[in-house]
């Protein structure tokens, strides 16, 4: 198993989303008032703000939530001043992170940050330290119930991607970043709405971790996932089958 994304394939997290959707929704509004503030409130015309709301929808995010958040994006509201910061830096077993932030507050979350992957066994790195071993792509998820695996590609082929992986619950489709909406527009004319569209960080090499540094790795995760400013997680770590399965049972 290979992790690139936030929530993607960390199955040791089973049976928490429930207990987690406050924190989610704090996060996707964020990217909602974010959005909206950097390109106005009206979606077709702020391709960013397009796909929150796909990827707020795609989580259930209570419309009266929704509209709330894109409303103080496009007004005059001082606390929602929010910095994109990135941070990044090394994981037990020397795994790669990534971890995008919304804050209005960096001195607060830097600390926060820096804390988690101490407590963890990881240390912080300078930016531009790990980012050479992912590549940042446009990254379009579609359940597996929308299409084929053979419609989703021809579909995803005509529209200009340039990958596609399917397994037994999504399609992730990929394509260059300044192509992502036009690509979503195309696959969403064809298939519906997608669960989510965005930019995101796609290991370009992996490392391999034991389970003594995978279980410290999922908790690093699961700390910085509690943290609100935390939009996303990227890391390329690879775990055994086995070693996942001993984790997750």
């Amino acid at each position: 198993m290979a992790g690139h994304s936030q929530f993607k394939n960390i199955m040791y997290r089973k049976g928490a989303q429930d207990k987690k959707r406050a924190s989610l929704f704090a996060k996707l509004g964020r990217e909602l008032t974010v959005a909206a503030r950097s390109a106005g409130p009206d979606p077709d015309g702020n391709p960013r703000l397009r796909a929150a709301i796909a990827t707020a929808r795609a989580a259930n995010m209570p419309k009266d939530n929704l509209t709330r958040a894109i409303k103080r994006g496009s007004g005059n509201d001082a606390d929602a001043n929010y910095e994109e910061i990135r941070y990044e830096g090394y994981a037990k077993g020397g795994v790669a992170v990534i971890v995008e932030t919304l804050t209005e507050n960096r001195n607060r979350t830097a600390s926060e940050i820096r804390s988690a992957f101490s407590r963890h066994g990881g240390t912080m790195a300078e930016t531009g330290a790990v980012t050479f071993m992912f590549e940042h792509v446009g990254e379009i998820q579609y359940s597996i119930e929308a299409a084929s695996v053979e419609a989703m590609f021809e579909a995803a082929l005509d529209a200009g991607a340039d990958d596609v992986q399917s397994d037994k619950s999504s399609h992730i489709v990929t394509c260059a970043t300044n192509e992502l909406h036009e690509v979503a527009g195309m696959l969403e004319a064809k298939f519906g709405e997608p669960q989510t569209a965005k930019l995101a960080w796609r290991p370009v090499t992996t490392t391999a971790v034991d389970q003594d540094a995978a279980e410290s790795l999922f908790q690093l995760f699961e700390l910085l996932d509690d943290n609100d400013d935390v939009q996303a997680i990227s890391a390329n770590y690879d775990i055994a089958d086995d070693v996942l399965e001993r984790l997750t049972t």
